[in-house]
């Protein structure tokens, strides 16, 4: 590899890069939230509302992986995937608890207050509580079979509950019934670079585990 090649690419594997990235990313979700396509009742802050879709989206999409990667781990007794499963397990943790002030913001601009007692609001209280639990006692117990199988088990919980959870105040699918197919094609766009950023978070959380990146 010439000079100037293993350069650039010394640079793309350093956490300087990866810090860089990771803000580029985070400056193109803010921009374009901010630039989101107002809506006839509810004016430009249905722009938090997108945010905060797209934010649980992502949140979601880490739980699917973390699931994926430990029932795949756990057939395959592969440690890799055990690894992975946890890094995508504690991404979507992240993305889950930093969703619920976005959920309040989103209540205080659109509802001109905050209904707690909404059950969606209460359910996302409950696995937020209870997905930190979970992952500080993994982080303690360093099983990477159990890891893999609690982050499946947390996964099917929540899809059960999110299905069996009524909506008061929250609509169901709001952009997905949507007519608007331009505001559901700014929405996607919104939950792609915030499915990145999450990403850009799982890589880190892999390469923290020593146990993996040495294979």
């Amino acid at each position: 590899m010439k000079p100037g090649l293993k350069k650039a690419a010394r640079f793309e594997n350093s956490s300087f890069a990866a810090w860089a990235w990771f803000i580029l990313t985070l400056l193109a979700i803010a921009i374009l939230t901010m630039l989101g396509p107002a809506e006839q009742s509810l004016g430009t802050h249905i722009r938090i509302v997108y945010l905060h879709g797209a934010w649980v989206w992502a949140s979601l999409a880490a739980f699917l992986a973390a699931a994926a990667c430990g029932g795949i781990g756990l057939l395959s007794q592969r440690q890799t995937f055990h690894c992975w499963s946890g890094a995508f397990g504690r991404t979507g943790l992240i993305f889950w608890v930093t969703y619920l002030p976005l959920s309040l913001w989103a209540m205080q601009s659109n509802w001109n207050g905050l209904f707690l007692a909404e059950p969606r609001w209460k359910l996302a209280l409950v696995f937020a509580i209870a997905g930190i639990l979970l992952q500080a006692g993994l982080a303690l117990a360093d099983k990477p079979r159990l890891t893999s199988a609690l982050n499946l088990g947390y996964f099917i919980l929540l899809m059960i509950a999110l299905q069996q959870t009524t909506n008061v105040m929250h609509p169901a699918s709001p952009i997905l019934n949507s007519e608007a197919w331009r505001i559901q094609l700014y929405f996607f766009g919104l939950v792609l670079l915030a499915i990145l950023a999450a990403w850009q978070i799982t890589r880190w959380w892999y390469k923290l585990e020593s146990n993996c990146t040495k294979q």
